[in-house]
């Protein structure tokens, strides 16, 4: 496996890979890496080629007063992990090296990106928006590999690549939820053992609204009500949203058609965390 910091660096090995007649895989992630990522190495490790894993912190998703100090980097457990799953190529530049300078360039995805998260955290997918090109731009891979369990950026980012004619496929793989039903995220390791126990309720109530859309509930404003009232009542966790979208263009559904999406954000403890329920190929209920 190579571990590459500069920009020169990746495209180099990238060119060799194609040289060698391979397809170029890219799983972009921010480090502190968890089963969710490991599915997404899978997937691309599975559809064959030179698999590139970036692990970037990227400081232009972040906004004021949030974690961008304190987000976990354990570079050696993640380089470890990318041996394990037969990575070919770790991509992890500094911040010198992926914004020398103060950026002037933005990608803003309009329409999208208002409601959700970019309601409550400002100019955050501005900066995943403009990452994420950077990364397609530098890696150019065939395919590029994320999680459904970042919901709105998944919807963005294919939004922002259709638009821009950008050749690599975006593939989309299912949400990973630990053993005891909390969705993974490097963010799960600021919880304490309590606060754990008390996010569960996140996705227990989730897993109630998706028993009730494939009994065949289609009223979006009830299925919400749901998810707010056991939210509400659960000890320790404080809903920021409950939405009840499409999941391609994040309109909100008052009457639930052939796909939903359900997403939550809320705050166990001073942790922010999302999760949701994404249905596709629903019947008229």
């Amino acid at each position: 496996m190579d571990v590459v910091e500069t920009i020169a660096g990746v495209r180099r090995r990238v060119a060799r890979a194609r040289a060698e007649g391979l397809a170029v895989r890219l799983v972009p992630t921010m480090g502190a890496l968890h089963a969710g990522h490991v599915s997404l190495v899978r997937a691309a490790r599975a559809d064959g080629g030179c698999v590139v894993v970036s692990l970037f912190v990227n400081p232009t998703q972040f906004g004021p007063g949030e974690d961008l100090a304190r987000y976990p980097r354990p570079v050696e457990a993640d380089l470890a992990a990318c041996r394990r799953e037969g990575v070919d190529v770790v991509f992890h530049p500094p911040a010198a090296e992926m914004y020398p300078d103060e950026p002037r360039t933005t990608v803003h995805v309009s329409g999208l990106t208002e409601g959700l998260c970019g309601a409550h955290r400002p100019g955050h997918f501005d900066g995943v928006c403009t990452v994420v090109a950077k990364l397609l731009h530098i890696v150019g891979p065939d395919a590029a590999y994320f999680g459904e369990k970042d919901a709105q950026q998944l919807a963005v980012v294919r939004r922002m690549a259709d638009d821009l004619n950008v050749p690599t496929r975006i593939v989309a793989c299912p949400l990973v939820r630990d053993a005891d039903g909390l969705a993974t995220s490097s963010r799960n390791a600021y919880l304490s053992g309590t606060e754990r126990r008390q996010a569960l309720a996140i996705g227990q109530a989730l897993a109630e609204a998706r028993r009730r859309i494939e009994a065949g509930e289609r009223d979006g404003r009830a299925v919400a009500g749901l998810v707010e009232g056991r939210l509400d009542a659960a000890e320790g966790v404080r809903p920021e949203y409950v939405a009840v979208v499409d999941p391609d263009t994040l309109a909100p559904l008052g009457r639930i058609g052939p796909q939903v999406l359900v997403a939550v954000a809320a705050h166990v403890g001073e942790t922010r965390l999302i999760d949701n329920v994404m249905l596709r190929g629903l019947g008229q209920g």
